[in-house]
């Protein structure tokens, strides 16, 4: 009976993370989309939330190397994980910010969000692609 358990709450773990990443990739897509105007479309709204999906999905919780003197090397995968959890997340609250307070950054602060989240998810997407496969 523990099995299932584990299970189910493995999947919900999973699934909470990849609304997370969705809700994430919305509030960017806002905030990129408001700005720009090309962008401005539902397509790319749900192109933002699909990439933050996936991205939470496969890039946290990625397994890890055990830690001896056998695996001393860096973990790329963990590495890029952390990296483009930090990215995308630090992405996603200045965006927030950006909504709630009203403000109006410069361009360049929109295009910079813009490939912050898309290197953050890419990041998270290639790490949990890469951890998944040695295992």
């Amino acid at each position: 009976m523990r099995y299932p358990v584990r299970k189910a709450a493995h999947i919900f773990e999973r699934v909470g993370l990849a609304m997370a990443g969705a809700a994430c990739g919305l509030f960017v897509g806002a905030y990129v989309g408001s700005a720009i105007p090309v962008l401005t479309t539902q397509g790319f709204l749900l192109l933002m939330m699909a990439l933050g999906a996936v991205g939470f999905y496969l890039g946290i919780d990625t397994p890890q190397l055990p830690f001896d003197e056998a695996h001393s090397a860096i973990d790329a995968a963990e590495f890029l994980s952390s990296a483009g959890t930090l990215c995308a997340t630090l992405t996603a609250l200045a965006s927030v910010a950006v909504i709630v307070l009203r403000l109006d950054p410069h361009l360049a602060w929109t295009w910079l969000s813009l490939f912050g989240w898309v290197g953050g998810v890419a990041m998270q997407i290639v790490a949990g692609a890469k951890a998944r496969m040695r295992t």
